[in-house]
């Protein structure tokens, strides 16, 4: 499977609460259109993103094309599933109504909630097609190697990992997941690269989240501290003649990964476009890795835990 450099993430086109600000299919569905038109074909979502909506408004971008130019990338999350034995079909066949498709190009297990329950329910769905690549999130390394150990009884190899990554949360570098995925030819995709649009240079202690979201109670009261981050970041940009955010992904491109980045607004994409050309000094990354770590911020999120 050829992908993107870059992945397309809907979860705030859920309109859960996260992100604090509610999104229609008009206002998404440029969006979408700019993000094909621009080769970005790998679309990542989750049931979990408002319950089906995310997958819902993407479903009724994607059925508009055909199949085998979009890249669709689902999840299985355990804390959402039925209570039956066949809770994994069951959200699965859910969501491919909902996407209008008769299989996922990759399907992961959205976290580690009981490794050796859950991840044996994914072989025979992946036996039948309905699956083509299996992929795990929020998995730790030794949840990581548990769960390819059930698959190899199944003779199936996990072939990609998602997990929260930044340059505010380089846990999974630092416990050895992404020197592992490079060593079995896993495509290590990082989520939250922009922590949410924390580091866009959009956002400071004059310019807050938006009150009463996830992301106002993770972010807000660590908006000052980040101005120094976005600073540094802004400075990089000022030599490429580009922006914050751009930096920001072109940093998670650099280090080997393929960055999930949320789009609401077609700037977004030709933000994500324009990361892919940018080829960073080493000298560069360790500035701003340097400048991030001076901070000694955390923005582990509730759901996640620290990578060891």
């Amino acid at each position: 499977m050829d992908l993107p450099e870059v992945a397309l993430g809907a979860w705030a086109w859920g309109n859960d609460g996260t992100f604090g600000v509610n999104y229609t299919e008009n206002d998404l569905k440029e969006v979408f259109d700019e993000g094909m038109k621009n080769g970005f074909n790998l679309w990542d979502t989750a049931f979990a993103y408002g319950m089906g909506q995310s997958e819902k408004v993407l479903g009724d971008f994607t059925k508009n094309y055909e199949r085998d130019k979009i890249i669709i990338s689902d999840k299985f999350t355990p804390q959402c599933e039925d209570g039956t034995p066949d809770a994994m079909k069951n959200m699965l066949e859910n969501s491919m109504k909902l996407l209008h498709t008769d299989y996922m190009d990759i399907y992961w297990i959205h976290n580690p909630m009981n490794v050796e329950k859950y991840t044996p329910m994914i072989a025979p769905l992946y036996k039948k097609g309905l699956i083509k690549s299996v992929g795990v999130s929020n998995h730790n390394l030794k949840e990581l190697k548990k769960a390819q150990e059930i698959l190899d009884k199944d003779g199936i190899k996990i072939s990609a990992v998602q997990n929260h990554y930044s340059l505010l949360n380089r846990s999974s570098e630092t416990s050895g997941i992404l020197d592992y995925c490079k060593e079995n030819n896993i495509t290590f995709f990082s989520y939250m690269v922009l922590e949410q649009g924390a580091l866009t240079g959009n956002f400071d202690k004059n310019h807050p989240f938006p009150e009463g979201s996830d992301r106002a109670n993770s972010y807000n009261d660590k908006l000052e501290k980040l101005e120094e981050l976005n600073k540094a970041l802004n400075e990089i940009a000022q030599k490429y003649n580009t922006k914050i955010p751009v930096i920001a992904t072109a940093w998670a491109i650099n280090k080997g990964t393929l960055p999930i980045i949320g789009v609401t607004k077609v700037k977004h994409v030709l933000d994500a476009k324009e990361a892919c050309r940018i080829i960073l000094t080493d000298e560069e990354i360790k500035y701003l890795e340097n400048t991030a770590d001076k901070l000694g911020i955390s923005t582990i999120r509730y759901w996640e835990k620290e990578m060891k």
